[in-house]
């Protein structure tokens, strides 16, 4: 039997940073541990991945940056949800619940 994956599926690693930023903010490579941790260590988000689409989200508004102190004393740069992230974030929250449901569903033959 295969090994399951961990790979994220399309527009997953978005609404991940998202929730994982919902309740502080955090430096990237928190924000990669934070993921880990709700997700049970599934996923392991990578620099490679994880820093264009930081980019991404800030240029598209859900999400600002500002310069602060990781917990190691390294200057970092800290993510937070704006206005419009939080509202991607529920907007989206509630499409992945009816794919999730209905891939459920479609897998129990119901």
């Amino acid at each position: 039997m295969p090994a399951p994956s961990s790979d994220l599926l399309q527009g997953t690693l978005d609404l991940l940073i998202l929730r994982a930023v919902a309740f502080e903010p955090l430096h990237g490579m928190g924000i990669s541990r934070r993921i880990a941790q709700i997700t049970n260590e599934t996923f392991d988000v990578r620099a490679g991945s994880l820093f264009p689409a930081l980019h991404r989200m800030e240029q598209a508004g859900w999400l600002v940056s500002s310069w602060g102190e990781s917990e190691t004393n390294r200057r970092a740069k800290f993510y937070r949800l704006t206005r419009s992230g939080r509202g991607h974030l529920h907007a989206e929250t509630q499409r992945w619940e009816r794919i999730s449901l209905a891939m459920a569903s479609a897998l129990r033959g119901t």
